[in-house]
């Protein structure tokens, strides 16, 4: 039985949107800052793909073609994302959303400059008693 050319578009649609998306792409790199702090971004992934075709025939012909010249496309989408940050500093875990009902990330960063500010005081501590 042979196969039909709109198999053969959908089939690569699909290989090429498996190859552009990993779990890479959802879960970021980490990030390693210089005080040990580990960072991890990540994001909301959607994608979407569409795939058609016509077949065209002689009305003319008195025979049953079975192979209609064919015409045909394909296509696909893919929406990258970023949500959320994971942090990870010795042995506490927070997950920082970029957008939560109207906090963004520059409000969550400043409820935290106190907590970096103790950081940054102990950092110049340590370098004072070297």
């Amino acid at each position: 039985m042979e196969t039909h050319p709109i198999e053969s578009l959908m089939k690569s649609t699909l290989e090429n949107l498996k190859d552009m998306i990993d779990v890479n792409t959802v879960v970021g790199d980490a990030i390693k800052t210089i005080d040990g702090t580990i960072i991890v971004p990540i994001s909301k992934v959607t994608f979407g793909f569409a795939s058609g075709g016509s077949e065209f025939y002689d009305k003319n012909s008195k025979e049953e073609v079975s192979k209609y010249p064919f015409g045909g496309g394909s296509g696909s989408g893919v929406s990258v994302k970023p949500i959320a940050f994971l942090v990870i500093k010795d042995k506490l875990v927070k997950l920082l959303p970029i957008e939560q009902n109207n906090i963004t990330i520059i409000d969550k960063l400043l409820d935290q400059i106190p907590e970096l500010i103790d950081i940054l005081k102990g950092n110049n501590k340590q370098k004072e008693e070297e």
